[in-house]
């Protein structure tokens, strides 16, 4: 197999993969009645007049399924923070004691976990689009070096490849897909 065909392949798998790293970002954001730190990843804090992850002005920690705390590493950071959750709108109400930050997550109603697994599929099926056109782009390429002198077997042999790499990383994403969902029917 030479050198060029090599590289599309990789590509391809590297691509594939990030496809699949954004679904479980995108996955870990949906609220699943459960709290999780990664829920608060979208926020971010005025910190000295830079717009700065939350992550890296305190610490957030679940102590357990329904609460959320947050911790500033400064504690004139507790203003800013409780503000960047407010106009977050996740719909959660921040609690200031002086010293840290409490998230009261609400149980999700039926209605609700309806809507988070069909917003779940919506993500994955967005993944699978991507991973497809990875694939079309990786075919293309291996046409052009058709064009350029590449043996008609050994082009399909990187077709076949990057064929089985498509269903590997499809498969990765239902798999996410069903972990989520069985997470958020679960009460």
């Amino acid at each position: 197999m030479t050198e060029q065909v090599k590289t599309q392949i990789d590509s391809t798998a590297f691509l594939m993969a990030k496809a699949i790293d954004h679904l479980e970002a995108e996955l870990g954001k949906i609220r699943a009645g459960k709290a999780s730190p990664q829920m608060l990843d979208s926020v971010y804090v005025d910190y000295y007049g830079s717009s700065t992850p939350l992550s890296q002005v305190a610490s957030v920690n679940t102590p357990d399924a329904r609460t959320l705390t947050i911790q500033p590493w400064e504690k004139n950071m507790l203003g800013p923070i409780e503000k960047a959750i407010f106009s977050s709108n996740m719909g959660l109400t921040p609690q200031n004691d002086g010293i840290q930050i409490r998230l009261n997550l609400p149980p999700v109603t039926e209605e609700r976990r309806l809507n988070l697994v069909k917003q779940s599929k919506a993500e994955a099926e967005n993944c699978k689009v991507s991973i497809r056109n990875i694939r079309r782009d990786a075919n293309e390429g291996i046409k052009k070096l058709i064009k350029d002198g590449l043996a008609e077997d050994l082009a399909k042999d990187a077709e076949t490849k990057i064929q089985h790499l498509t269903d590997a990383h499809i498969v990765k994403a239902d798999k996410h897909l069903e972990t989520k969902e069985k997470e958020i029917m679960t009460v």
